[in-house]
């Protein structure tokens, strides 16, 4: 009896035991007020972005930070280069399933918003965020008024210059009181011949041109800021009329067309000889370009001795810096559960400092948020020293390139016609009224 008493009273301890164990492991998750807590559940979330080299490392590495400072979100990524990313994209969100959260080119964003694949983020964004803390946040608004994006960086046009090349031609740099007639006289005085004649030179032969005034390339880096300065453009402040037809373009396209013609400005053939219709500039080629705040990495790779200005104003007196505004889009058919936390990463990239300058120092964009953008860390980064700040002035003066969701349809009829006048193909006259016909029916087709 006695070792059955022991036996019972073991049992008795042992099972007294394993109770007040659990009673232990129940009181750690137990409050202090003796509610129970539950275990915060683990969402998981899609991110897809396009490859640009090395700063892939970096947002892996912000990703991993977020992750750490936000333990019930898991993120996994999707990314690819730029063309590849972009067709598959498009691919899946035509079968509902696409990144929870990607980053898209700027001149996308109107695109993904007007075709119902990217969510409304205005209350989001005027609850969260302070809108005047940041670069760019209107550049996203839709035709209805609504935020569709956030931006992850800004692009924004400039004038570059090559200091040795004016130096050596004796002529000044460019400020802000430079209008477009005036670049065109200096850009004569820089233009060489094999012989080293300027294009002011009556002997001057335009056939083997050495060293350009300035190259001249496509809507962003070309025609657009020109257009726009000179008081035309290509659609209306509803995005749905063509404006192309216009007195204001055909006196811009005239002045682009007398730079081509004499050999000053680069021209489509012209930069068919080159690598790419970006080196020009970075490959000492060519004295001056319109650059977005990006092309200070290639700029800067090759050594050239170079600095930046505000672009010129045209005739009376207007100025325009075109801007891409590259932005994280939440997808409109997350749910609600990853869709807030998509929010989150892009609250995440926008709000914390420390994510702002690192993302900073690769010298890729203009910094989102204005703290940042005006810091040392921005205005004095890099190995030269140029004046940076000419990008944020230009924030003044800043517009889009007329984005709407068939601005890639719209681009490529302008572009077509804009090429034959570049080329001396046809008249301007001919040349932008069949452009403001074609861009007119893109524009048709897709909201009448």
């Amino acid at each position: 009896m006695k070792k059955i008493g022991t036996g019972l009273c073991l049992s008795g301890l042992l099972l007294m035991s394993a109770w007040l164990t659990g009673c232990s492991n129940d009181a750690e998750s137990s409050t202090e007020d003796g509610g129970n807590t539950t275990k915060e559940e683990v969402v998981e979330i899609k991110l897809g972005y396009y490859s640009s080299g090395s700063a892939d490392e970096k947002v892996e590495e912000l990703i991993q930070k977020f992750e750490e400072a936000h333990p019930n979100i898991d993120v996994t990524t999707q990314n690819a280069p730029y063309q590849q990313f972009f067709q598959k994209l498009d691919t899946q969100i035509a079968g509902n399933n696409a990144p929870d959260v990607w980053l898209s080119d700027g001149v996308l964003v109107q695109k993904y918003a007007e075709r119902g694949a990217a969510k409304d983020l205005t209350e989001w964004i005027e609850s969260d965020l302070n809108q005047d803390d940041y670069y760019g946040l209107d550049f996203n608004k839709g035709s209805d008024g609504k935020y569709y994006a956030v931006p992850q960086g800004i692009q924004i046009g400039a004038l570059f210059y090559n200091k040795d090349m004016f130096d050596a031609a004796g002529v000044d740099y460019p400020d802000e009181s430079w209008t477009w007639e005036q670049l065109k006289e200096a850009g004569a005085k820089l233009t060489l011949d094999g012989q080293d004649r300027t294009a002011d030179d009556s002997e001057f032969d335009k056939k083997s041109v050495k060293q350009y005034g300035l190259t001249f390339f496509n809507i962003t880096e070309g025609w657009m800021p020109v257009l726009k300065s000179f008081g035309g453009g290509v659609l209306d402040e509803d995005l749905k009329e063509s404006l192309i037809d216009s007195e204001e373009n055909k006196e811009a396209m005239n002045w682009i067309v007398d730079g081509m013609e004499r050999g000053i400005l680069t021209d489509p053939s012209d930069l068919q000889s080159f690598q790419s219709p970006m080196s020009p500039f970075p490959s000492g080629t060519a004295a001056m370009r319109i650059g977005i705040y990006a092309r200070v990495l290639a700029a800067n790779e090759t050594g050239i001795n170079y600095d930046v200005s505000v672009l010129p104003k045209g005739p009376n007196g207007d100025r325009f810096a075109p801007v891409i505004a590259n932005s994280w889009i939440v997808n409109e058919n997350s749910s609600d559960e990853k869709a807030e936390a998509a929010w989150e990463w892009v609250k995440y990239w926008v709000t914390e400092d420390e994510v702002q300058k690192e993302w900073a120092e690769l010298g890729e964009a203009v910094p989102v948020k204005k703290s940042v953008a005006n810091s040392d860390l921005f205005l004095n980064s890099g190995e030269q020293s140029i004046n940076k700040q000419a990008f944020l002035d230009s924030f003044e003066f800043a517009g889009t390139l007329d984005t709407n969701a068939v601005w890639s349809e719209w681009l490529q009829k302008f572009n077509e016609n804009a090429d034959q006048v570049f080329l001396g193909e046809t008249s301007v006259e001919d040349a932008l009224k069949q452009a403001d016909e074609e861009v007119q029916k893109v524009l048709d087709d897709f909201y009448e």
